[in-house]
């Protein structure tokens, strides 16, 4: 399974609604304290469920919200690629379509919702059948369903539930009366539906880009412990780990009976009033066998101990080296790993390896990459399909970057609007696309000029006129020429903005 969209509402700077698609490898982009590593902390509080990295608290409801007495966090996350089978009952496979748990275009929508912040409420978003006669099928027993089946309905096997509701919905085709509706999971007749769907999901994990310098510090503890839920979903792994646990349980019953039978020799009363207390072997959590699995250095040293940059520098050789085993693996499990800040504490040729490695991981099988950054160098090193860019004002919003949306198609462009980034290579840009467009003679037409001394290449000076932008174009070009005043930055901006209006207005 992998993710098409996720939506959030009031939930912290997110009032109303945002609906953000992805795609394979999606980085979000936009000014400080915009709400960037808010989208890739829903999805922790989502997937992992408090037991992640971020806890829900009261805090992250929306202010606007809680002034109209709306304290309900709403986390919806849209899935694509679902199994072909599951199993709702316990002992009935079906499929998601056959149950009519998809939405209007076909894919799963588990929303969760979280009043005044609390536990979670599970729902599916899905198109269902609304016909009183039929509907409300999943929240039935066996028995109910039964009863519901007349002698001439055809139905293959009236034992299983799922077979029984897909009569019934054959029955009535003609009348579905089908609308999106949302369907809480914990009120179906059977209650774990959530707990096995939750075993298709991918695994997802967010690493923060600042992080405690404790021993448990999960920005080195958390790939080797990913490491262990990834291994730990091998198919063949797990049927054997069942059944060592199973050998183990039943040595166990053994020990225990035996024990038992000795001690009511001696006292039967005692014996008979006691019975042996054996967790079963499906109850077995085998990543806790491994949660100490860590990295270390010279001398048993946590290799946290050591500073940041080699922290990260750790975390980066280990997306090197998943984007490796990725590629090369067959059946691998489904995985969303989010990573805020990429470039933090790294050297500018550390930050391109990584963002190579995520371009790779990212075109592997069953992955999927977010990442948030502040960098305008990890910008320029994307492709425009990769970019988000987060967008404040009244009613927040997050974008494609598309290169027919902006003035022309650029990455500094991009850079610009995420971070108001602007400096001379874009002012380069600006100048050659207006003189490209052949617009140039419109653009100086009745702008101020300032004088302007140019260098011939025989070492002669001729006097000129340039308008600003002309003059700054010059100097950038023509560092070698020393004979006029240094522009300065304010000078840089107003010229870029000059240019920015004018392309906008001519694109109009």
């Amino acid at each position: 399974m992998k993710i098409e969209k996720i939506k959030i509402q009031n939930f912290r700077s997110y009032r109303e609604e945002i609906s953000v698609d992805f795609n394979d490898l999606n980085v979000f982009v936009g000014k400080n304290d915009i709400g960037k590593s808010t989208i890739l902390e829903a999805l922790d509080i989502f997937f992992n469920e408090n037991k992640g990295v971020v806890k829900i608290d009261k805090d992250d409801i929306n202010k606007a919200g809680i002034d109209v007495d709306d304290t309900e966090i709403k986390i919806s996350v849209i899935f694509s690629e679902l199994p072909d089978s599951l199993t709702i009952d316990s002992t009935n496979p079906t499929t998601f379509r056959e149950e009519y748990l998809l939405n209007q275009d076909g894919l799963l929508e588990v929303v969760k919702k979280y009043p005044n912040a609390g536990k979670e409420k599970v729902f599916v978003r899905a198109y269902h059948p609304t016909n009183p006669e039929c509907s409300n099928l999943l929240l039935k027993k066996h028995a109910d369903l039964k009863k519901l089946l007349t002698e001439d309905m055809a139905c293959e096997n009236r034992s299983k539930s799922a077979e029984i509701r897909k009569s019934l919905w054959e029955n009535y085709s003609a009348d579905l009366q089908l609308a999106e509706i949302e369907i809480e999971l914990a009120k179906l007749e059977a209650k774990n539906t959530w707990e096995r769907v939750k075993n298709y999901l991918p695994l997802y994990t967010l690493f923060q880009s600042d992080r405690k310098n404790s021993d448990g510090d999960n920005e080195i503890q958390d790939p080797m412990k990913l490491a262990v839920q990834e291994i730990l979903k091998d198919e063949d792994l797990r049927r054997a780990l069942d059944s060592v646990a199973e050998s183990v349980e039943e040595k166990l019953k053994e020990v225990s009976g035996k024990t038992l039978e000795k001690l009511r020799e001696m006292n039967p009363e005692v014996a008979n009033s006691l019975s042996p207390v054996i967790p079963p072997a499906a109850s077995l959590k085998w990543p806790d066998v491994f949660k100490n699995v860590s990295i270390s250095g010279d001398d048993d040293i946590p290799i946290n101990k050591r500073g940041s940059g080699v922290k990260r520098l750790v975390l980066l050789n280990f997306f090197r080296a998943e984007a490796e085993r990725r590629r090369d693996d067959e059946n691998i499990p489904s995985i969303i790993y989010a990573v805020e800040e990429p470039e933090t504490s790294q050297h500018p040729s550390h930050q391109r390896a990584l963002i190579e490695a995520f371009i790779e991981l990212a075109g592997s099988d069953n992955t999927q990459i977010l990442l948030t950054t502040h960098s305008p160098s990890i910008v320029k090193l994307l492709d425009f399909e990769h970019i988000k860019l987060v967008k404040g004002g009244a009613a927040k919003e997050v974008v494609d970057v598309e290169r027919g949306d902006l003035p022309y198609p650029s990455l500094n462009e991009v850079n610009y609007l995420a971070f108001g980034e602007s400096n001379e290579e874009y002012h380069n840009e600006l100048y050659g696309f207006i003189e490209s467009e052949g617009w140039l003679n419109d653009y100086k037409d009745g702008k101020p000029t300032i004088p302007y001394i140019r260098l011939r290449p025989n070492g002669d000076t001729v006097n000129e006129h340039k308008v600003i932008s002309e003059y700054i174009r010059h100097q950038i070009h023509h560092p070698e020429n020393t004979h006029n005043q240094r522009f300065s930055n304010e000078e840089l901006q107003d010229s870029i903005g000059g240019m920015r209006a004018f392309v906008e207005n001519n694109q109009a």
